[in-house]
């Protein structure tokens, strides 16, 4: 029997591959999984006590369910069941991932606590979990991944249309994506086969990592950790962005940027450099006048 690889993301043999817990910003949350349910449990009581019209659908996605992992299969599954495969269906799928790679679990609850950090209209982290179709795409993702990594890739490129049709979120399956990674908004991201996404990413609408051509192979960018990918960020080519990096909005990057550079414009160019923050978990588009090329 050959050996299965847990989806989980795993060290990709570069340097500054994680943030000490000192980078990360303090936090209201309690931590892991069951600190997180705990919370959303008590936030969904207060929405159906304020909003009763609310009570079935709070009941459904939260109230009745056990546990973090049944209540996010379900949400998930109800978000993409069809004629073709229902949410029954795939509300199983999704317990045998985590059944078999409980590291998903762990994941999508570090997805969903970055996003209560980083996200100004989040008030709550009940409400990201329930409408935020960022998080719904990247939680379908590494649904996917664990598929493509067990060589069922006709069913994960199934999932993969079926998010790109509801969400408007096109991530390869093949894709390996760090934890703590937040999807604003998440309207016409792509990002193509052979890209990496590190830890602590945040990545904005209308953002690419794609290739410059037809060719095959390893063409795909390598997006290291802390790294802002502000709105409409264009990342072509199998280059790397180095941790704690900021793309500003609208750039095209066509080549590898150093850790901790900001870059901005057509083609991209250094404008600035970090220096006490991470631009992932400070959120700040900001950037400075342009000085020089990369």
């Amino acid at each position: 029997m050959n050996h299965i690889v847990a989806p989980c993301f795993k060290e990709q043999g570069f340097k500054d591959r994680n943030l000490t817990e000192r980078d990360r910003p303090e936090s209201p949350f309690l931590e892991g999984v069951n600190g997180m349910w705990a919370m959303l449990r008590a936030e969904a009581e207060n929405v159906v006590v304020k909003e009763p019209w609310l009570r079935p659908f709070i009941d459904t996605a939260i109230l009745l369910h056990h546990d973090f992992p049944s209540a996010l299969g379900s949400l998930l599954a109800r978000k993409l069941g069809d004629s073709y495969i229902s949410a029954d269906q795939l509300a199983m799928l999704v317990r045998s991932a985590v059944a078999d790679a409980p590291c998903i679990v762990e994941e999508a609850c570090s997805d969903l606590q970055a996003i209560c950090t980083r996200d100004p209209a989040a008030d709550n982290c009940l409400t990201p979990f329930l409408y935020y179709k960022g998080f719904h795409a990247l939680e379908w993702h590494r649904i996917g991944h664990w598929l493509w990594r067990r060589e069922r890739r006709d069913l994960a490129h199934f999932l993969q249309s079926r998010v790109s049709e509801v969400f408007a979120v096109d991530i390869h399956p093949a894709v390996p994506v760090g934890r703590g990674v937040f999807i604003d908004h998440g309207t016409g991201v792509v990002i193509g086969e052979t890209a990496v996404v590190g830890n602590d990413v945040s990545i904005l609408q209308e953002v690419t990592l794609g290739g410059t051509g037809k060719e095959h192979g390893d063409r795909h960018p390598k997006v290291r950790d802390g790294v802002l990918l502000s709105a409409g960020a264009k990342i072509l080519g199998n280059i790397e962005i180095g941790s704690r990096a900021k793309v500003g909005a609208g750039s095209v990057v066509l080549k590898d940027v150093p850790p901790c550079a900001t870059v901005v414009g057509v083609p991209a160019r250094i404008v600035g450099w970090c220096r006490d923050t991470v631009p992932a978990l400070a959120m700040d588009q900001t950037v400075p006048e342009p000085e020089y090329h990369i």
